[in-house]
């Protein structure tokens, strides 16, 4: 994946994961596009990365929202014509509370960020790829994604079911072709940034850092791993989760979003 003459292209790369990535990538020595809404963030980051870079490399910081098509497709010409070698769709967030009492208008935002819009640049950069005949692709899901469903944050879990599904059968597409682009789903589960802030939650059990979930990220990508689970913690639960009757498995997030939502 090094080569300093590509970009790494990341959304939501003003914290958290995304900025993380971003100094990874950085001292891979790929060349940056970062994206995001906050541009005072975003040059927040370009600061703290451009120390790290290769003197060949640069960073270029690109405001623009997600759910805006058009800011899309003016992201995807800005990149058509040179070497892309990571796009990382970060960009997301997430909600707590009962379905029933839960902010609709925050609610339809999210559809909009996290499935919508990751589906188009999604589906954008995989033609870009077939065209460069290779790539990496990683959509950051959830280890939400993976559970049958999430009572108390309904509707951010069936968003990051969407992306691990979406991501999943892509890949196989991929698979089947033999082709040379990856695509893969980083399934985190807690992790220390703005996110339980946004979503209003409480975390019952410590999330990891920002920058191990994304050099987590980055080791397994580099082997072409289609579903990345970062916490060794999280990992066993999983694999516990899969054995589990649906119904009991759905009563226990229920009583572990409980525990976790601030009140």
């Amino acid at each position: 994946m090094k080569n300093r003459k590509a970009y790494a292209v990341i959304t939501g790369a003003s914290s958290g994961i995304g900025a993380a990535f971003a100094l990874l990538l950085a001292k891979e020595g790929y060349s940056l596009l970062l994206t995001a809404r906050r541009k005072d963030k975003l040059n927040e980051i370009k600061n703290k990365v451009e120390p790290y870079m290769h003197p060949d490399a640069f960073c270029l910081v690109h405001p623009m929202d997600v759910t805006d098509v058009k800011a899309c497709d003016r992201l995807m010409d800005m990149i058509w014509d040179v070497n892309v070698g990571i796009f990382i769709n970060n960009a997301g967030f997430g909600d707590c509370g009962d379905f029933g009492e839960t902010d609709v208008s925050k609610e339809m935002d999210m559809i909009e960020v996290n499935v919508m819009a990751l589906h188009y640049l999604t589906k954008r950069v995989l033609n870009k790829f077939r065209i460069q005949k290779m790539g990496y692709l990683l959509n950051v899901g959830s280890v939400a994604g993976l559970m049958p469903a999430g009572p108390y944050m309904a509707t951010y879990y069936a968003t990051k079911s969407y992306v691990v599904s979406l991501t999943r059968a892509i890949q196989k597409e991929l698979e089947d072709k033999n082709s040379r682009i990856y695509v893969g789903c980083l399934c985190p589960g807690p992790v220390d940034t703005e996110f339980d802030s946004v979503a209003n939650v409480d975390f019952a059990i410590p999330g990891i850092s920002a920058m191990s979930c994304a050099a987590y990220a980055v080791k397994m990508m580099k082997m072409r791993r289609k579903i990345i689970i970062p916490s060794l913690t999280v990992r066993i639960a999983m694999a516990l989760a899969y054995v589990a009757p649906v119904d009991i498995l759905i009563h226990m997030v229920s009583r572990m979003q409980l525990r976790k939502m601030i009140r």
